[in-house]
């Protein structure tokens, strides 16, 4: 199949890029690349470096499926510049929407949502059928983007995926992801500080994350939004996992940052997806890599970090 993935140089994208390929499909790639790019060489690969706002400029004839990760990822990142955020989670998003339905080749559209669209929930199993209170800029613009995508169901099936926080392993690391920051404090600090605590969040190891976007390329199923989440961990709990493996302090420091859900994943799991990995395995894993020296601390493994000191959006 012919595959265009935006933000094919990201985070996730890295990891589900070579996925693609190794499952023998031709994959267009288009990244601004803010961050770099750490994708292989592949035959069955083209790398387009551009930002989304000019994607009108790629002829998408032919292209089969769509799955679409570019964003201005993080609620740090977006208040950065709110406006500039939202033109390219939103505005520009509405305009490749178009283009795909005027591409007449496109049948499939993937569109990486969030689960923190849920906001702050007391339920204790957040499901694709309660509301949503975003709370911030970002988980705004994320569901402003879905109703945006789901607008276009009579022209191509759309998936809107929720993932919750992705962990784990990259060529295009984060260290500003929950469980991600705690091992690298862990592992250069010898300590990690935790704001709050009693938060529970909902966690998806980077390889599964890979795994839910194949899983729907391979099937045929209904339009609509699913959550991506498999465990609802509080902040606390993640910090005594990562303490487990170094055993390092633990500094609770306030925090002004509410968010607090859990995801219910049934509906995906109900397609027939089999969750594969976990928490225990990115904490293991990226410690690996550390202690090896394979990753090594780099500003742009910090979102916001490097976004300010390269001026990206900030102009």
């Amino acid at each position: 199949m012919n595959i265009l993935v935006t933000g094919g140089c990201g985070y996730v994208g890295s990891v589900l890029v070579p996925r693609l390929l190794d499952e023998g499909h031709n994959v267009l790639a288009i990244d601004d690349q803010w961050f770099g790019n750490f994708l292989p060489s592949h035959p069955s690969l083209k790398v387009v470096k551009k930002a989304v706002e000019h994607i009108d400029e790629i002829d998408l004839k032919g292209i089969e499926c769509v799955m679409h990760l570019a964003n201005v990822a993080n609620d740090p990142s977006v208040e950065l510049n709110p406006t500039f955020s939202w033109e390219v989670n939103v505005l520009h998003m509405t305009q490749f929407l178009e283009l795909c339905k005027r591409s007449g080749s496109v049948t499939k559209f993937m569109y990486a949502s969030s689960g923190s669209v849920y906001g702050v929930k007391s339920e204790p199993n957040v499901t694709e059928d309660l509301s949503l209170v975003p709370i911030s800029a970002y988980n705004k613009t994320k569901m402003s983007a879905e109703r945006v995508a789901l607008s276009y169901v009579n022209d191509f099936e759309v998936v809107c995926i929720r993932p919750a926080t992705v962990c784990g392993v990259s060529p295009r690391m984060r260290f500003d992801v929950v469980v991600n920051m705690f091992v690298m404090q862990a592992f250069t600090k010898k300590h990690i500080t935790v704001l709050g605590g009693d938060q529970v969040r909902p966690n998806i190891h980077i390889d599964d994350m890979a795994s839910v976007y194949t899983h729907f390329l391979n099937k045929s199923l209904p339009s609509g939004t699913y959550n991506a989440g498999f465990e609802n961990i509080s902040v606390m709990d993640i910090a005594k996992m990562v303490q487990d493996r170094f055993k390092v302090e633990i500094e609770v420091k306030p925090s002004n940052d509410p968010r607090s859900y859990r995801q219910d994943s049934s509906r995906l799991l109900a397609t027939g997806f089999e969750r594969k990995k976990g928490v225990a395995d990115a904490i293991d894993e990226i410690s690996e890599k550390l202690i090896s020296g394979e990753i090594k601390e780099d500003d742009r493994w910090y979102t916001v970090r490097w976004m300010t000191s390269q001026k990206i959006g900030l102009q």
